[in-house]
């Protein structure tokens, strides 16, 4: 058999011999009475150019034409994504079997792929920045801490954003995962999210970052006249945000309450008074949605104090165990607390306002009507971080409890 090299090594320099590269001697240039010859310097340090790379590309197709695909697969694998018309036909015979002793070097993974991370040329669309690009709904087990001392185990859910300057193309998105694992056995403290922030910010070289994590946390609550306790769950959400420079920490709280409308109190007071007409006034299950900054150098803001400003400023809490006495009670308690949104939305903000800890802050309520089938809802700020011209059009749909 003919050697292959030798072979290749004479079809590269009778195709590429004759490029200005390459010195070339034949035909009319040849030596009167010599033997047509290829000059070269062999030069093995010197990178190839273009032209060379062609001719090369040009010699493995000629050779692939005449020999079989299992020569093509002996020499290189890699040889038949090169040959037209045969991309796919002509792939070697693949193992089928799951390689369990298989290890990956740092050759190995120095020679995988890596399309996220490639060069700004691989960009689609617009060479904008990106302002988020991350993660969302990541869940891990966290513990928190509690106001009392103790702490409590919590699933999770994590979304980790950072921007994208305008000629990268993308994130290596699990090590957003992988920083959070490092610090998932700490208790999470903001000082431990700002540790895994920063983390994560220089791995992925970026200059703004966010974390934020979703959580239920339980707290037990008293029944109003029964004696009997329960636990009641909310949706909390912490969040990190470094934005120009700038860090912020975030509390976010849903409450669920009970709201009585005073009008149609009144209105049912009327129909008893003048007419002797038994009346009810409709009331309905309704949602608050507490965001605030928490200030620096101010005392701890404990999860539960923002529930407790919560419940100062509208006292009728959905019940977890209720008996009749209860029930009566709760009655009661709207029929002292009758309120319409905007009410509700003050009255929030009253408390809020009150807590040197809390510092800019927005409050959504959502009364989902009995009367009406629509909702009853508004939404007040206070400073510039959630003041914005615009509304999510879901909004006020991701205000519904349903138990």
């Amino acid at each position: 058999m003919t050697d292959l090299r030798a072979t290749l090594s004479r079809i590269y320099y009778d195709n590429a011999g004759k490029s200005d590269a390459t010195p070339h001697l034949d035909g009319d240039d040849a030596v009167l009475g010599g033997q047509d010859m290829n000059v070269h310097t062999p030069d093995l340090d010197r990178e190839p150019t273009r032209a060379e790379a062609e001719a090369a590309l040009a010699l493995l197709r000629r050779w692939a034409v005449d020999v079989t695909p299992e020569e093509v697969s002996t020499l290189d694998p890699l040889v038949s994504r090169l040959i037209p018309g045969q991309e796919v036909s002509n792939y070697p015979a693949l193992a089928r079997a799951y390689p369990d002793a298989f290890e990956v070097d740092e050759a190995y993974k120095a020679s995988m792929p890596d399309l996220q991370n490639g060069p700004s040329s691989l960009i689609k669309g617009s060479k904008q920045q990106i302002q988020h690009v991350g993660i969302s709904n990541f869940r891990l087990p966290i513990r928190f801490h509690t106001r009392d001392g103790g702490d409590l185990t919590l699933e999770t859910s994590v979304t980790g954003t950072v921007s994208l300057e305008a000629e990268k193309k993308g994130i290596n998105m699990s090590r957003i995962m992988r920083t959070f694992y490092k610090h998932a056995e700490e208790t999470f403290s903001f000082e431990v999210i700002e540790r895994a922030l920063d983390a994560y910010k220089t791995d992925l070289e970026s200059f703004d970052a966010r974390i934020q994590m979703r959580f239920s946390f339980p707290m037990k609550v008293q029944s109003l006249r029964s004696g009997l306790s329960g636990y009641q769950y909310y949706d909390i959400a912490l969040e990190l945000v470094e934005s120009d420079g700038v860090r912020r920490k975030m509390v976010h709280l849903d409450y669920v309450y009970s709201s009585t409308c005073p009008c149609s109190l009144e209105l049912s007071e009327h129909a008893r008074q003048y007419r002797g007409q038994l009346a009810t006034p409709h009331s309905q299950r309704s949602v608050a949605r507490m965001s605030l900054v928490v200030e620096d150098d101010e005392p701890i803001l404990w999860f539960e104090d923002v529930i407790d400003m919560a419940r100062l400023a509208v006292p009728t809490e959905t019940q977890v165990m209720v008996k009749r006495e209860d029930e009566q009670a709760f009655a009661e308690l709207n029929a002292a607390n009758p309120i319409f949104v905007e009410d509700a939305a003050r009255l929030f903000c009253e408390q809020l306002l009150g807590d040197v800890r809390v510092g800019d802050f927005r409050v959504v309520a959502s009364h989902q009507e009995s009367l009406h089938s629509h909702d009853a809802v508004s939404v007040m700020t206070q400073g510039q971080t959630f003041a914005s011209a615009s509304i999510d059009p879901r909004l006020f749909q991701t205000l519904f409890h349903t138990g």
